[in-house]
């Protein structure tokens, strides 16, 4: 492993993953402050917000055209630059519709980027190294994610939250306006199709997709809602969870990855479905604070595992269809997106227990599904 390090694309994706990463952990840890503080947003003005930033997810399957005009790893670059202008613009716009506008903005170069990223990686690292690289850059994500976080907290007393998005913002752009000007590809790799990718041998990929979606909706958007609404966690509490998860999967993350290589992706897929089954149902059922804790800390842990569905596409796809079926997989992931907090917030009006069995069952479903892994 030591002389992937070596890659000029590994490199290049490694600096561009962090760029993303501390533009998404910036828009997070100040935007609910930002928009109740200085744009006066009430929760119906929040909630449609976070719907659109989940929009270019969706979309994410149009980057098949952008690739017709540009090549794949300036489409991520450009992606780090959209990121960046909309993060450093937020503190211009201090008005509903702006905050919707530089949201469209961050998150159309987020969600391109990652789809171009994963495309990149299993295109330029074969099949026993891939899962490596996956897992490394979710390390660095995870030890860039604490780095912004107490970065911020030394800032906000100092400076405004204009002049902080304008920081991080310019420090993005710069990084990407320094990738637009390299070229990491190597010639030797298989051109990409230029056109939309559909094929019945790639069904499981596609269902598995859909269901990691469906998983991550629950847990984005109901488990700190649960640990907050039923439990009482204050607002250091989740921090200190956040740092602790982040410090875990720093270690773990290139541990999941090696394991993927040595044991396969049926096995690991298995082992965290098996184990999403109790954490649902415990989601639902514990009624103790520290157990709850340990519960969302596993949780996330589980959530890196998705890297094997994406290492399972590399062995059965073929070569030429890795960067459209990335796109395809991002839009199918984010369907759930759209769909499942409307559906469980409903659900949660009812029995806040009810989303949570929802994903027990998904979990049983995809258990099942995932044991039809076969490969070449």
């Amino acid at each position: 492993m030591k002389n992937i390090s070596k890659n000029p694309m590994f490199r290049y994706l490694i600096l561009l993953t962090i760029c993303s990463t501390v533009g998404l952990q910036t828009w997070r840890t100040l935007f609910n402050n930002f928009s109740v503080e200085i744009v006066n947003l009430n929760g119906y003005q929040i909630g449609v917000i976070q719907s659109v930033r989940e929009i270019p997810g969706f979309l994410a399957l149009l980057v098949i055209f952008f690739l017709l005009i540009i090549k794949e790893h300036l489409l991520s670059a450009l992606s780090i630059l959209i990121l960046g202008l909309g993060i450093a613009l937020t503190g211009f716009l201090p008005f509903y519709q702006g905050v919707i506008l530089t949201t469209l903005i961050m998150s159309f170069g987020f969600h391109y980027y990652e789809t171009t990223n994963q495309s990149l990686t299993l295109q330029y690292f074969g099949e026993k190294i891939s899962p490596w690289v996956f897992g490394k850059q979710r390390s660095l994500a995870a030890a860039t994610n604490i780095i912004v976080g107490i970065s911020i907290f030394f800032l906000t007393p100092v400076f405004s939250y204009k002049q902080i998005y304008i920081f991080f913002g310019l420090i993005i752009v710069a990084a990407s306006l320094w990738a637009l000007t390299k070229n990491p590809v190597d010639k030797k790799i298989i051109p990409q199709h230029k056109k939309i990718i559909f094929k019945k041998k790639y069904s499981l990929y596609y269902f598995l997709t859909f269901m990691a979606g469906a998983r991550r909706q629950i847990f984005i958007a109901f488990a700190i809602f649960l640990m907050v609404k039923k439990f009482n966690f204050s607002v250091q509490e989740i921090t200190i969870l956040f740092v602790i998860n982040n410090i875990v999967n720093y270690f773990l993350s290139p541990i999941i990855g090696k394991s993927i290589i040595k044991f396969g992706e049926r096995k690991v897929l298995s082992l965290e479905y098996f184990s999403l089954i109790f954490i649902f149902f415990a989601y639902a059922m514990v009624q103790t604070k520290m157990i709850i804790a340990i519960i969302y800390i596993l949780d996330h842990i589980f959530f890196n595992f998705a890297i094997a569905i994406k290492t399972y596409f590399q062995k059965i796809g073929e070569p030429k269809d890795i960067a459209p079926s990335m796109a395809m997989g991002f839009t199918i992931n984010h369907i759930a997106a759209v769909v499942l907090p409307v559906i469980g917030g409903y659900l949660w009006m009812l029995d806040y227990r009810i989303p949570f069995i929802a994903g027990a069952c998904f979990s049983i479903i995809s258990l099942i599904a995932v044991q039809k892994i076969k490969y070449k």
